[in-house]
């Protein structure tokens, strides 16, 4: 039986209850003892003594006394609403029952007679002997005023007119001291034998007592009553009165503290140690941060103490804001202000963590004269705590020497401390991997074909790329002919880029003044440390840097803030870890870690992320290996990238006659902020000036700057250890990206257990320890292409000069309304056409031009993954899961030959590419190729002169690519002995239907999907498409109009889209759009009655798909009602998948935030805010697909990690993997078995589990029907049962074109 509260407050979190006992008149006695057992203050070297703060001056004090017990009134009104609930909850799963309890969340002390000489004394002897029946009849007769037998209080009038609100809060506490006279008395009556019965023994013991129904107004709680029980007399009333208070008031904040979790909202924003993370909370932590890593203590001191003074603002600090100070006065060897700090940690009513005790350590290493005593007492002050020394080396972040500050303080009390050798890590408990990671035997995994100098040398060339933070590369259109005007041109726009760097320097610097110098207000946050992070050159190279990227027609303000903002924290993290003195560090056990991936050392039984925990606890000294850098919210990105847009309009000009040099010069802005509607909506925009845009076009400059995260790396990205450490060396990188600005996914992932991370982990790091090399004879096509005005038809996109022109017309003719209506409408799609042919044309710039700086380079593609586990590689431009073009340019870096079976499998996959053998099986697709020899040779050999086949493939250049592979095999002497780097790619049979009919054990739904083995490949969009006809000749045949005139329009290419994605939980509305866009694309389909058909098509593609996959829509209706009511009982969906990675849907409602600056006020719509309720809409549509998606990724990292330990390349594009052509049916063998072993688990029966438990606790606060109806709807929705099929997953196995 589980005993609820009802009735506090979600955000019941004004004051802590010790505190709250400590402001009212509690029991001072209790309290002290419960908090400082052993303390006594006869000691003048007491370091952690508890008093209030002195940092506030008593002059304040009078001045601000009146508005002080203002504030505290209203707090403690606040805090005893919340804090007096009327009922306890015993919850099962199918009912709720309600008890009544009394208020004992808020004790005063009871053993003096001050407290009650105010009471008359019929309402004293009623306190002592309270009678039950009298009470409820004198309560609803004082609710009652005006009726017969009630009873009217009359008040003494004063001179004075209270506030209403003050005569509530004097006629609650009358109320709430009678009730807490009658606990006093019950509790110096009880036996201490009696505490430990429950409230089923307590009606037990009193046969004649009635249960209590939901409108008592009598509340006695289970502990009260059990005292009230087992009558005894007391030898002494004060102190056994102080013991039962103190167990009561243990009872109570344990219960309270237990309750806190029912907030889902509230504790998503919060990590383990209760730091909260809301917008203003990391606001204020990110300005503390910036403070300490300029050394402006003052700032931060102030910011600090202005926030604490204000009871309103002191909740919006957590203890690691106080942390960060404590580290700041620790530099200084301040132990005075570090004490201060501990007891404003107090007063906030927060508990120093383990980060607060090793400032104050490393405070004392730092001093010269510090006494082994005030030593000694921090260290027991720490273990009282429930804390270890060795947890702090654990845990804890250290940067530059603290370690060996605090090693040394320590040292002084306990000369022999040495730290314990730790014990092996956990395993990962999920049963799909413990056979994984308990294998006993000999076990060597993959090497990279490079040697232990090489892999030390390039990690050096990739460390100094990181601090360097930038990259120029030559673009690929270099190879075009400098004419005399682009070197004019160019001449012109170095000197106006000097000039601009000048006026920019000499603003910003200005800027900085004005911002450093308000004097008024110094604890007053601005952005003013945020200029200082950098170098002020660095912000101006920022800002330059950013001019080329707008394009012609603008760009949102926004989106270049943002952008601008990000650039700027990337630098400062990275800046950050040099000045913490990291570098030296991770290039001592980078070099150590590199002797396990070598071809030519013995070492490789251990995982990547096993040798690197392993090196890190073997060095353990010096500064940590990572730093917890606190994301900046995204407000304060997009205000300081704000603030940078606003010194370029401004101080960027240009000469209005530049093309024209003849006249006399007058400056102009270069950039112009305007606005423009977007959706209903209106958008600020910034434009740049069409002189500005001419001179780039004409200059047509050769050298593209990058951020160093945006380029592959040159050595193996570093294994992922935590959720925090991994991926780059010195970039920040997230393990899971996220919606700007949200942190729920981190602080979900950081209080994991860490051991169930290992799986995803070590999945990660497999991916990225890939190694790529370019296809260079494809590349080189490709560039030539694209300098030659691109190909549409092979996705390449053309420049800007071959965009529409803009309609000519007449400013003075008179037009006609329709003919001003067509005008616009054309010049609109001219502008909208111009701005996709300059996004695409850049998209493809950047991707080539990469690939070109690193044609003769061996790179790797660091991966994290988003918020459901599905992977990505962290390069944004040039990686593995681009368009065609990118992937056609990529081969393994190491080789392997061919084998028997090698160079078949290359044919297939060529057949597979070209789409023309879709439904054909395997051998007809060999036979194929052998067929069509001829013209992949042709292809291979004259791809622009002959016959050109490659070119009519639904991947053209892919198919290039192994039409110039298989040329090399065969001509080669030995084809099974030929070395190839040719990815092989395997695809899922519409994976996300082949998931759904795993779970349901859909016979129907698996044949159709291929999971069963059958002679040829079924084909779901073809069965769809049949069935759809099916209906239509039906419809037809009564005379429907859309019916007929669909006939010999229904085709696998109008449903494939619809078909496809309904499983990821597209709605009829997106459905319709998608086949509406097939049917236009049909040059003979009447146009006018297109919307009408797509109307009629997708409702005839769901109706197919119910018939087809009965197991999948009632699977998808299932989870689509338990993340609406989820939803609408105030949380968000939570679950976790079988590898044990939690996962948390961002969705939520609008929260508006108004942003203010110089150049337009912004109101920024902020989606993911977890302190709002979560979107319902938006929370149901997105499970379904969301829990697939989790899936899908579980089933790669499981094939991912066997694959590893098989010794096989692998990498993969979602449900798409890749591996060489020698070791396709590894693959193959691995991919089933681990799908089979995924399925085998009962993951539906885990999750209502899992929801159950996880969503139970979400019980309405107030009694409505219809709230405890939806209550018990959620429960009996969450707990149901799904039937599953008779589908035997052992066949899967079997079946070839599962992935084929």
């Amino acid at each position: 039986m589980l005993v609820l509260k009802l009735g506090m407050a979600r955000n019941a979190g004004v004051l802590p209850l010790g505190k709250l006992l400590l402001l009212s008149s509690g029991c001072h006695r209790c309290l002290q003892l419960r908090r400082r057992p052993t303390r006594s203050s006869e000691h003048p070297g007491d370091f952690f003594r508890r008093n209030y703060s002195s940092v506030i001056l008593k002059k304040d004090d009078g001045k601000n006394q009146t508005c002080e017990r203002a504030h505290l009134l209203e707090v403690l009104e606040a805090r005893m609403q919340q804090l007096q609930a009327d009922n306890v909850t015993e919850m099962k799963c199918t009912d709720v029952q309600f008890v009544n309890r009394i208020n004992i969340t808020q004790l005063e002390n009871h053993t003096g007679s001050k407290n009650l000489t105010f009471l008359p004394a019929r309402e004293f002897d009623k306190s002592l002997n309270p009678d039950t029946t009298a009470l409820r009849k004198e309560r609803t007769a004082e609710k009652q005023p005006g009726k017969k037998g009630c009873v009217e209080k009359i008040s003494p009038k004063s001179a004075f007119a209270p506030k209403k609100w003050i005569e509530k809060l004097d006629k609650e506490k009358h109320n709430k001291t009678k009730r807490q006279l009658s606990i006093a008395k019950k509790a110096k009556e009880s036996s201490p034998y009696s505490k430990n019965k429950d409230v089923h023994n307590a009606k037990s013991m009193e046969p004649g007592r009635k249960s209590t129904s939901k409108g008592s107004s009598t509340k006695i709680s289970q502990r009260a009553k059990s005292s009230a029980l087992g009558t005894s007399q007391a030898v002494n009333a004060d102190t056994e009165a102080c013991t039962s208070l103190e167990a009561i008031l243990a009872e109570v904040e344990d219960l309270e503290q237990h309750l806190n979790n029912w907030d889902p909202t509230a504790k998503l924003l919060e990590d383990d140690e209760g730091n909260k993370y809301g917008d203003t909370q990391r606001n204020i932590l990110s300005y503390i941060e910036a403070c300490a890593f300029n050394d402006d203590l003052d700032r931060a001191h102030q910011c600090v103490m202005f926030n604490h003074r204000l009871l309103t603002r002191r909740k919006q600090l957590n203890i690691k804001t106080y942390s960060t100070l404590m580290h700041m006065w620790a530099k200084k060897g301040s132990l005075g202000q570090i004490r201060n700090l501990f007891r404003l940690v107090e007063e906030a009513g927060l508990k120093p963590n383990l980060d607060s005790y090793v400032a104050a350590l490393e405070c004392m290493g730092r001093m010269e004269n510090c006494t082994a005593h005030v030593i000694e007492r921090c260290i027991q002050q720490l273990e009282e705590n429930g804390f270890r020394i060795q947890d702090m080396f654990k845990t804890s972040v250290f940067h530059k020497d603290e370690r060996e500050m605090v090693m040394k303080a320590i040292h002084v009390v306990n000369p022999n401390f040495q730290l314990f050798s730790e014990p092996e890590a956990q395993v990962c408990q999920s049963p799909l991997v413990s056979h994984f990671y308990s294998e006993v035997g000999p076990i060597k995994y993959p090497k990279l074909d490079l040697c232990f100098t090489e892999l030390k040398e390039r990690f050096d060339r990739q460390l100094k790329k990181e601090q360097a933070n930038t990259i120029a590369i030559d673009s690929v259109e270099v190879t075009k002919p400098i004419t005399e005007k682009m070197k004019r041109m160019r001449k012109r726009l170095a000197d106006l880029r000097a000039k601009w760097q000048k006026s920019l320097l000499r603003a910003f610097r200005e800027c900085k003044f004005h911002l450093a110098g308000d004097g008024n207000c110094p604890w007053k946050m601005n952005l003013y440390p945020y200029l200082c992070l950098l170098d002020d050159k660095e912000y101006v190279d920022i800002m330059l840097q950013c001019i080329p990227s707008i394009p012609p027609n603008g760009e949102a303000l926004v989106i270049i803030g943002k952008e601008l903002g990000n650039r700027v924290y990337n630098k400062y993290s990275v800046r950050k870890k040099i000045k913490n003195e990291m570098v030296d560090k991770i290039r001592d056990i980078y070099h150590a870690y590199a002797e396990l991936l070598a071809k030519d050392t013995e070492l490789n039984n251990l995982l990547p992320r096993e040798y690197m925990m392993h090196l890190e606890r073997k060095m353990n000294s010096g500064p940590s290996l990572f730093s917890e850098d606190s994301s900046w919210p995204h407000v304060l990105v997009v205000q300081l990238g704000t603030h940078l847009v606003n010194l370029m309009v401004r101080e960027i000009k240009i000469p209005i006659n530049t093309p024209n040099q003849t006249h006399e010069k007058s400056l102009i802005p270069a950039l112009y902020h305007m606005y423009s509607f977007r959706s209903n909506r209106q958008i600020g925009f910034i434009k740049p000036h069409p002189i500005l845009t001419q001179i780039l076009s004409e200059a047509a400059e050769t050298t593209l700057i990058f951020d160093s995260s945006v380029m592959p790396m040159v050595c193996p990205p570093i294994p992922w250890t935590s959720p925090r450490f991994g991926a780059y060396v010195l970039t920040p990188t997230k393990l899971m990206r996220c919606i700007e600005g949200a942190v729920q996914h981190q602080l979900l992932l950081e209080k994991c257990n860490s051991s169930d991370l290992h799986a995803v982990l070590d999945s990660l790091s497999q991916l990225g320890n890939c190694a790529w090399k370019v296809n260079k004879p494809i590349l080189d096509l490709i560039i030539s292409i694209f300098n030659d005005k691109g190909s549409e038809k092979l996705e390449i996109p053309p420049p800007l000069s071959e965009a529409p022109d803009m309609p000519k017309h007449e400013r003075k003719c008179d037009m006609s309304p329709a003919a001003k209506s067509l005008l616009k409408r054309k010049i609109a799609w001219v502008r909208k056409r111009s701005a996709e042919m300059h996004s695409l044309r850049m998209d493809a710039l950047y991707k080539l031009s990469i690939a070109n700086h690193i044609r003769d380079e061996i790179f790797w593609f660091p991966h994290n993954m988003d918020f459901r586990g599905r992977t990505y590689p962290c390069p944004p431009y040039f990686n593995h899961l681009g368009s065609d073009v990118t992937r056609a340019v990529l081969l393994f870096a190491e080789g392997k030959p061919l084998g028997e079976h090698g160079l078949n499998w290359l044919k297939i996959h060529l057949v597979n590419l070209t789409g023309f053998k879709k439904s054909c099986s395997l051998k007809e697709r060999l036979s194929y190729a052998d067929e069509v020899i001829d013209d992949i040779l042709d292809s291979a050999d004259n791809p622009l002169t002959g016959r050109k086949w490659w070119m009519n493939a639904d991947e053209p250049w892919q198919v290039l690519a192994c039409c110039t592979e298989i040329a090399h095999a065969v001509r080669s002497p030995d084809p099974t002995k030929y070395i190839s780097y040719f990815p092989v790619h395997q695809d899922g049979s519409c994976n996300g239907l082949q998931h759904y009919a795993a779970l349901g054990r859909d016979v129907i739904g698996a044949a159709s999907v291929n999971l069963m083995p059958c002679e040829v490949p079924q084909d779901v969009y073809n069965g769809v498409a049949q069935q759809v006809e099916e209906f239509r000749k039906q419809d037809a045949e009564r005379d429907v109009k859309i019916a007929q005139i669909l006939e010999g329009f229904i085709s696998r290419k109008v449903v494939k889209q619809t078909v496809m994605t309904v499983v990821y939980g597209v709605t009829r509305f997106g459905g319709r759009l998608q086949i509406e866009k097939k049917l236009k694309e049909i040059e003979d389909f009447p146009k006018e009655h297109v919307w009408e058909a797509s109307h009629y098509l997708v409702q005839q593609v769901f109706n197919s798909l119910k018939e087809m996959f009965t197991g999948t829509r009632e699977i998808q209706d299932w989870l689509t009602e338990s993340a609406r009511v989820i939803a609408r009982s105030g949380s968000s969906v939570e679950w976790v998948t079988p590898l044990g990675l939690p996962i948390v849907q961002p969705y939520h409602r609008t929260r508006t935030t108004l942003l203010r600056s110089s150049l337009q006020n912004f109101k920024l719509q902020i989606n993911h805010d977890a302190t709002q309720r979560p979107d319902t809409v938006k929370q149901k549509n997105a499970f379904p697909p969301n829990f697939i998606h989790s899936l899908d990724s579980t089933h790669m990292m499981l094939t991912t990690l066997y694959c590893y330990r098989a010794g096989i390349t692998f990498v993969s594009v979602h449900d798409c993997f890749w591996t060489h052509a020698l070791t396709v049916d590894i693959m193959n063998k691995i991919c089933r078995e681990q799908f089979v072993a995924l399925h085998n688990q009962p993951i539906l029966q885990d999750l209502s589990r899992f929801l159950v438990n996880k969503y139970r606790y979400n019980i309405p606060f107030d009694r409505k029907p219809k709230r405890l109806q939806e209550y018990k709807r959620m429960l009996e929705v969450l707990s149901k049962v799904l039937k599953r099929g008779e589908f035997d997953l052992e066949k899967v196995k079997e079946s070839t074109y599962f992935f084929s």
